[in-house]
This record gives structure tokens, C-alpha cells and sequence, in this order.
């Protein structure tokens, strides 16, 4: 039998974000709130972005409250050069970023066959212009310094193409295929590019889901841990993405769903 001495392993330490700066897009309510106050929990001092400054007010006073940094920084994810003026504000203001969070998206619903196409391009300007801007952005530096985590937010339409969501499902498909993209060029570099795929959560984006009786049943019974996600639900495995347990982890899309693809 070996008796060969390993180092203990301070656990802890791998999920520790501190002295890390994050980047959160969407940060106002739901999701993002919920990813840019864990990412404060555990360390991390948080740039907080949304449409509007002051829709960030109480991320920022949650983070605050925690003993961490907050900055607050707005741009229309549609309007590529607003996301460039975003980014360029963070450089100036913040400096580095060390975990870059894609999380803003937005949806429409409308049958395809009379999918109106300024609601196609707004979707696809939202959901995926703005995710490789940020992602090239801030990627470039953290490919020259040789360290970074870039976390996508995918979605379960990234597997499927759901029903009167075409633009949606389109550019959750593309964030999958980004993420895997930008891993197999940045991963030398120590740059760990991954995405997670929440299921059926209770944000604004699913609100007319859950005002309909009969889908709200068809969907919840279906899941086999018996009822819809909250944003706590996916802090933990964000939290791994962005920390030091996940260096060796590339190209993922962790599926977040309380059992729902496992059907």
C-alpha cells in the first residue's frame, strides 16, 4: 500500500473569490442579483450593469452590506457601441476584470411565422452581440495576463427550441456554441470560458409561463425536483465557475434544472 505524503487541501480556499473583481450584466433583479450578491459572498468585489444605473441600487447596497465594493455601470446590451462605452467605463473605473458574467438576455414571443424581425434583432443583439463584446473585451486581457473566468448564461433552449421563442432559442444555441468556441482558443492561456443552463426559475423572463394555469402544471410536474428554481439555486454552481475548483473545467454548459433534462 502507498504511503506516499499529499498536501492537504485548504477546499475553502478553491471557492474563495477574494481580491477577485466581477463583472455581472443583468444585475438589477432576478438572476443577476442573485449571481453578483454569491460572487460578493464569497469575495468577490462586483461591477453591477443594467439598462438603467439607479435599477442597480439595491444589488449595489447588498453588496455593500457584505463589506465588498460595488460599482454601477449602465448600457442598452442591443446598442453595440453602448456596450463598448460600458466596457471602456469599467477599464477606467474598475481597471481588470477576473470573472466576467454574461447574464442580461431578454425574449419575445410571437409565432414564427409572424416573428416581427426588429424583435428577432433585438433578441440576438442582447442575448449574443453583447456576450462576445464583453466576452472579447475583457477576454483579451485576461488572455495577456493568463488568468480569468468567463461565465455564460445559457439556457435549456440551448437544447431544445421551445415553442413561439424562435429568436430566443436561437441565441441561446449560439451562447452555447460561443462558449465551447472561445474555451478551445483561451484555455492555454489559464482562461476558463463555461456556461450554465438554469432550467424553469421564477424570474421575470418566465412570468407568463407561470400565469398560465395549465403550463404551469405541465412544467412543474415534469420536474423532478418538484418546483421551479430560485436564483440562490444556481449561486453555487456560478461560484464554482468563477473560483479556483474549476481551473480545469472548459467548455461546459452546466445544466442547472432540478432534474428536468434528466426526463
Amino acid at each position: 500500500m502507498s504511503t506516499t505524503a499529499h498536501p492537504s487541501l485548504d477546499v475553502a480556499a478553491l471557492f474563495s473569490l477574494s481580491g477577485k473583481k466581477a463583472l455581472v450584466t443583468g444585475a438589477s433583479r432576478g438572476l443577476g442579483q442573485g449571481l453578483a450578491e454569491a460572487l460578493a459572498a464569497a469575495g468577490a468585489d462586483v461591477v453591477c450593469a443594467s439598462t438603467r444605473r439607479d435599477a442597480t441600487d439595491a444589488t449595489a447596497a447588498a453588496i455593500r452590506s457584505l463589506g465588498r465594493v460595488a460599482w454601477q455601470v449602465e448600457a442598452d446590451l442591443s446598442d453595440r457601441d453602448a456596450v463598448l462605452a460600458m466596457a471602456d467605463t469599467v477599464a477606467r473605473d474598475v481597471g481588470g476584470i477576473d470573472v466576467l458574467v454574461n447574464n442580461a438576455g431578454t425574449i419575445a414571443r410571437h409565432p414564427a411565422a409572424t416573428f416581427p424581425m426588429e424583435d428577432w434583432d433585438r433578441v440576438l443583439r442582447t442575448n449574443l452581440d453583447a456576450v462576445f463584446v464583453l466576452s472579447q473585451r475583457f477576454g483579451r486581457e485576461m488572455v495577456a495576463r493568463g488568468s480569468g473566468k468567463i461565465i455564460n448564461v445559457a439556457s435549456l433552449l440551448s437544447f431544445s427550441g421551445g415553442i413561439t421563442v424562435p429568436a430566443y432559442a436561437a441565441s441561446k444555441h449560439a451562447v452555447a456554441g460561443l462558449t465551447k468556441a472561445l474555451a478551445n482558443e483561451w484555455a492555454r492561456a489559464n482562461v476558463q470560458v463555461n456556461a450554465v443552463a438554469p432550467g424553469y426559475f421564477e424570474t421575470d423572463n418566465t412570468e407568463r409561463l407561470r400565469s398560465d394555469p395549465t403550463r404551469l402544471y405541465e412544467i412543474t410536474s415534469r420536474i423532478p425536483a418538484g418546483r421551479w428554481g430560485t436564483p440562490s439555486d444556481l449561486a453555487g454552481a456560478v461560484v464554482f465557475l468563477a473560483s479556483r475548483a474549476s481551473d480545469y473545467v472548459n467548455g461546459h454548459v452546466l445544466v442547472v434544472d432540478g432534474g428536468w433534462m434528466a426526463r
